[in-house]
């Protein structure tokens, strides 16, 4: 691990070197990030991972070990630099178990990312098989509708049978999971959006609505 010199900013209080590392990323100053990577507070390694992404100096070893922060903050910030392709492709995979995180805030922002991530680069084998299980099964509503508005974006055919049954769900992960239906076609999608146009929730219906006038 790299020597941690967080005191390289001083015995300054914990927000002061979290705008210090800040600053460092619109700089550049590698070494002040790498030394803030390891700082003993977590929002300024937070920052510190935001800074180096900026600065295009997340390197994968360090993206996977903020993935794995002890922290959820950390975590969740390195999910989110992490779907911008930062820290290589190499880092999908550490994505993808952050699905299973014990924060519902990184599984969620996690769902999310891998639906970003698979624009960029292939994801890897599995991915979607952990994303449907996501949608079916957390009991976290809103980790069920991000990872259901991931498939949706990714449009793999094996994604569909989860979207199908998050249009059961409660009203807002039905709405995602119409809305996921987009790049499908099929008689259980036809089906779906029939179903979802005399949904009890306005949104759920104006989503099909929205779907069918399209076609």
């Amino acid at each position: 691990m790299p020597e941690n010199r967080w005191h390289r900013f001083g015995a300054d209080s914990a927000p002061t070197r979290r705008r210090a590392v800040t600053v460092a990323g619109h700089r550049g100053d590698v070494a002040a990030i790498a030394a803030a990577l390891h700082d003993p507070d977590p929002s300024t390694r937070a920052a510190a991972v935001g800074a180096a992404s900026r600065a295009g100096a997340l390197t994968e070893a360090d993206a996977v070990a903020a993935l794995s922060d002890a922290d959820p903050e950390v975590r969740a910030r390195a999910v989110e630099v992490c779907a911008t392709g930062a820290g290589g492709p190499g880092v999908a995979a550490a994505v993808v178990e952050r699905l299973d995180d014990p924060d519902p805030a990184v599984a969620e922002v996690a769902a999310w990312a891998l639906g970003e991530l698979g624009e960029l680069s292939p994801l890897p084998p599995g991915t979607v098989a952990r994303l449907a299980t996501a949608a079916t099964s957390h009991d976290d509503p809103l980790v069920r509708e991000a990872a259901v508005a991931a498939l949706g974006a990714l449009g793999d055919p094996a994604g569909l049978p989860a979207i199908l049954a998050a249009t059961t769900d409660r009203p807002a992960v039905r709405r995602r999971a119409v809305l996921a239906l987009a790049p499908f076609e099929g008689p259980e999608v036809a089906a779906a959006l029939e179903r979802a146009r005399a949904d009890r929730d306005w949104q759920v219906r104006d989503a099909a609505e929205l779907l069918l006038r399209d076609d």
